[in-house]
């Protein structure tokens, strides 16, 4: 039986009461601290680490995922910190948020239950929910460490998802970078792990 995408990760939040640190990914926060609050979508918003840092700064913030013990989560670290966030639960390949949005943000939306071609899809679409002015922030790992059952997994460059998005004359790139930094394994391993991060403009 094929395992649908809210099957896969309602199981995969379900197994731990918390599965990621609850601080704001790095890539984000380079990016976005720069920039002035305005509203902001994060899809693929997990348990809200990234939402509740961009509403401590002053942004209206919708977050979106296809598990909802997720979303319960995110709720539950914004109250705890003080800050106001709406979710909203969707299978981003068959419904989208309505509305356009100063800065849509798109954090390693990677999934193991999914096809290249949705994510190229998804991220499409947030493209067109960026308001003029506004920005898309994409982060993406560029590779699995050694020790990850992931190894044959495709992780596209930053040209692939420039070239799948297909930005008409109106948008500039910002950010077109590899960042490496350091990891360690689960047993020790020391290893270094480069992420992609895509920042584009929305001029008009």
């Amino acid at each position: 039986m094929t395992t649908t995408a809210q099957e896969f990760w309602e199981s995969f939040y379900s197994e731990r009461d918390q599965v990621w640190s609850g601080k704001p990914n790095p890539l984000l926060v380079r990016e976005a601290e720069r920039l002035t609050p305005g509203s902001a979508l994060d899809i693929g918003c997990a348990e809200g680490g990234d939402a509740v840092w961009l509403a401590k700064r002053g942004w209206r913030v919708l977050g979106v995922d296809v598990s909802q013990v997720a979303l319960d989560r995110a709720l539950k670290h914004a109250y705890d910190a003080g800050v106001e966030i709406a979710v909203e639960r969707h299978d981003l390949k068959v419904t989208f948020p309505e509305g356009l949005y100063d800065l849509v943000s798109a954090q390693f939306l990677h999934s193991p239950v999914e096809e290249d071609g949705e994510r190229n899809s998804i991220l499409k679409r947030a493209s067109q929910a960026v308001a003029p002015g506004g920005y898309l922030i994409i982060g993406g790992h560029a590779g699995a460490p050694s020790w990850s059952e992931h190894q044959h997994y495709y992780f596209p460059t930053t040209k692939d998802v420039l070239d799948h998005l297909g930005l008409a004359d109106n948008w500039i790139v910002i950010t077109d970078e590899v960042v490496e930094r350091p990891l360690v394994g689960p047993d020790g391993q020391e290893e270094s792990r480069k992420d992609n991060v895509l920042t584009v403009k929305r001029l008009f």
